[in-house]
């Protein structure tokens, strides 16, 4: 089995990292072919699968409970975000998200007062 040269998840015939100019053409190509979100009033993008991820990803480790502030480095790493502050973004991102995360930070502040 080749081994690839760049250390990526996706990579080209050449064993090479894919980039995004070069995949996010050949995505839309599919999507249109397939006529995937033809009525949809913003068809999906490559980029929407990675923001799905983020978004999913947060919403489970609220809703188990995790120590998200923890975890948020690794996500962020994932992500390739350089800052986990970049990462905060999806956050607000999502409504649902925002209000775990809210109420989350409610209780944490009740069970800190005397």
């Amino acid at each position: 089995m080749p081994q690839p040269k760049d250390p990526a998840f996706f990579i080209s015939g050449t064993a090479r990292r894919l980039l995004y100019a070069v995949a996010s053409p050949t995505f839309r190509q599919l999507v249109d072919a397939a006529r995937v979100g033809i009525d949809a009033p913003h068809p999906p993008r490559l980029h929407d699968f990675r923001h799905t991820f983020a978004i999913r990803t947060l919403l489970t480790w609220y809703r188990t409970g995790t120590n998200v502030q923890a975890k948020i480095p690794s996500l962020s790493t994932y992500l390739g975000h350089r800052e986990p502050a970049s990462t905060y973004w999806y956050l607000s991102a999502a409504p649902e998200l925002l209000a775990l995360a809210a109420a989350r930070r409610e209780g944490l502040g009740r069970a800190a007062r005397p």
